[in-house]
């Protein structure tokens, strides 16, 4: 019986190949250096010697270097970089021992560095031949089988297309054919990337649709490539639009951070929907991440509201910055409970602790504020449902007015370095009791900002989070799963949208801004929002996102304005003077504010009445007489 060691393998067989091809590419070099000389210069033992030192010479140095850990079928540069290793060894290995032991008699000096071309070219592309041949083999397999391709037509004629077209063309079994590229611009039209033509540019994509459909070539898809961050939003829904029209999908590429700069990555890559916040098309925010950092890394910090929207987003990329310790401040156990979850097994190495607790309990405030010492307080928690808290004015000013009360007031009893208070674009000119709620709290922490030389107090404003919790795009998907009809207020209201992710990397980008030294003292941090979205626009795009046509397959009916809502929402008032900021998508307004001392006494009132039953009329008679541009709608 043979022993396993000396059984057939195709590794002996690759090794005895590139044995016989070194003793093959030694000769070769002195035919090619000597001609018809060769037999004259070297007898026969001579070449023989010479031979035999150098084709033992090289499959000791193979062995030795892993060349046959590989498998030819699937050989790529890698294995030609140990190849040209091996084969560069083993040529000075030999010239060192044959000129140690005979100083390389009648072999000219030459013939290694031809016998390293010649070997180098028939290693290399041997292995390179056998998977060409395999390659076709299984494409032409896979072809039969009726796998077939998608023909695809991409989008966008930068690097991430050159990107995506040599992966596709690498691999046999990709599920896409390339057979254009549609460019943003004039520029490439006419040229090719990787073999494949720039037909033209979006605006003549009906047209090129047709030429493709004669030649038999039509695209069933469209896929963009280049990164949405750097792509007009406008291009993008017309892109939707039309995809639509002319019965294509579209779908997007990863950017090329995600995909990094490398073909074999991006074999695994698939294709994406586009998805709603793609259609913002808002640029891509410069993020100094070495001050957000700075700010976060070593240091305690507590958040509430910490389940929410805002704050479980607020969460992640806080432990993501390594802080000393997260406290979780939540008053719905469910939420705490799912935000804790995640931040223990996406974090492992952060501590956390979680802390059910209603911002309103000046007790319980106290003692974890006493406990946790924090260094940076993060306040999302509020009542942030304008209709909820139109109908419940009490509970909205207890919450959101009286709970930012006792933590900045507990956050500034235990030294921490800074609080920020999450507000919003409502507070601005109030037509509400939610908005009227938040521009009273901004008030405060402005008061206390200008007043205290410890603590500092940052607000920061801003619009609209894309899918946050009781937002008009959960109740859209809603409404579209039922088959429709989706309902809008009103057919001309506009909103401000932001992702959750890019709102708290802001939050934190204008947190790390508020604590420098420097003119910020007082001033409500507002993040640049873009341009407002029209709502009945958002729905349109939604029902065509999920393939179908606005006002044929899914109808939009405008059922009024609800109370304390008003038609467009803004970021600034003109009693504010607005101001550049050190920090990539943040401003400055300057707003009025008011003595703290003379506030301090009016919350404490207005606390003291609210919490003995206050009635909701006289609750917002007062809140009127607190917040002067307060009108409700």
């Amino acid at each position: 019986m043979i022993p396993p060691s000396f059984r057939f393998s195709p590794r002996w067989l690759a090794f005895a190949h590139d044995v016989a091809m070194a003793a093959a590419a030694f000769v070769l070099a002195l035919y090619l250096r000597l001609g018809d000389d060769m037999a004259t210069v070297l007898p026969g033992d001579v070449m023989a010697l010479s031979v035999g030192l150098f084709t033992l010479t090289c499959g000791i140095v193979f062995l030795v270097s892993g060349l046959y850990r590989s498998i030819w079928a699937f050989a790529s540069l890698r294995d030609l970089g140990a190849i040209f290793r091996a084969v560069s060894i083993a040529i000075a290995v030999y010239v060192l021992i044959g000129f140690l032991g005979t100083r390389l008699q009648g072999v000219p000096r030459t013939v290694p560095f031809i016998t390293w071309f010649i070997l180098m070219a028939g290693l290399g592309g041997s292995r390179m031949l056998l998977r060409i041949l395999r390659e076709r083999r299984i494409s032409a397999l896979w072809e039969r089988s009726g796998g077939g391709r998608v023909n695809v037509l991409i989008v966008g004629a930068g690097d991430e297309a050159d990107l995506f077209i040599r992966a596709v063309n690498s691999n046999p079994q990709a599920p896409f054919r390339v057979v254009g590229v549609i460019g943003e611009n004039d520029k490439r039209v006419g040229r090719q990337i990787n073999g494949v033509e720039v037909l033209g540019t979006a605006d003549q994509l009906p047209q090129l649709i047709d030429k493709l459909r004669s030649r038999d070539r039509a695209p069933s898809r469209l896929i963009l490539t280049r990164s949405l961050t750097r792509l007009n939003g406008e291009l993008v829904t017309r892109l939707l639009e039309q995809s639509n029209a002319l019965g294509l999908s579209l779908s997007r590429m990863p950017a090329l951070t995600e995909v990094r700069d490398d073909v074999g990555a991006a074999l695994t890559v698939r294709d994406q929907p586009i998805a709603l916040e793609d259609l913002l098309g808002r640029p891509e925010t410069i993020l100094d991440r070495h001050a957000i950092s700075s700010l976060i890394k070593g240091r305690r910090i507590l958040v509430t509201g910490a389940g929410g929207t805002i704050g479980s987003e607020l969460v992640r990329q806080i432990a993501a910055q390594e802080p000393e310790r997260l406290a979780l401040l939540e008053l719905s156990e469910f939420n705490l409970y799912r935000i804790e979850l995640e931040a223990q097994e996406t974090f492992a190495g952060v501590t956390t602790r979680t802390f059910i607790a209603d911002v309103r309990d000046a007790a319980r405030l106290t003692q974890i504020f006493r406990d946790e010492k924090p260094d940076l307080v993060f306040h999302a928690a509020a009542i942030k449902h304008v209709p909820i808290a139109e109908a419940n004015a009490r509970e909205a000013l207890l919450t959101n007015m009286m709970g930012t009360r006792l933590v900045a007031d507990c956050a500034m009893k235990c030294g921490a370095m800074a609080m920020v208070m999450i507000s919003t674009d409502k507070a601005v000119h109030p037509a509400n009791v939610m908005g009227a709620t938040k521009r009273l709290a901004e008030m405060y922490c402005q008061a206390l900002d200008l007043a205290s030389t410890t603590t500092r107090f940052i607000t920061v404003r801003f619009g609209n989070v894309l899918g946050s919790t009781g937002s008009v795009v959960p109740r859209f998907q809603e409404q579209l799963a039922k088959g429709g009809p989706l309902t809008v207020t009103h057919p001309d209201i506009t909103r401000y949208f932001m992702t959750v992710r890019e709102a708290v990397e802001l939050v934190l980008q204008a947190s790390a801004l508020g604590v420098r030294p420097g003119d910020q003292r007082g001033k409500v941090l507002v993040l640049d929002m873009g341009q407002p979205v029209k709502i009945a626009d958002l729905a349109r795009q939604m029902i065509r996102l999920a393939g179908l046509r606005p006002d044929e397959d899914v109808k939009i009916t405008y059922t009024g304005l609800r109370p304390g809502e008003k038609l467009y929402e803004e970021l600034f008032s003109p009693s504010e003077e607005l101001m550049p900021s050190a920090a990539d998508g943040v401003q400055l307004a300057k707003s009025p504010t008011v003595e703290l001392g003379q506030l301090q006494q009016s919350l404490a009132n207005f606390a003291t009445m609210l919490q003995a039953g206050m009635a909701e009329n006289a609750a917002i008679a007062r809140l009127e007489e607190l917040v002067p541009e307060f009108r409700r709608a």
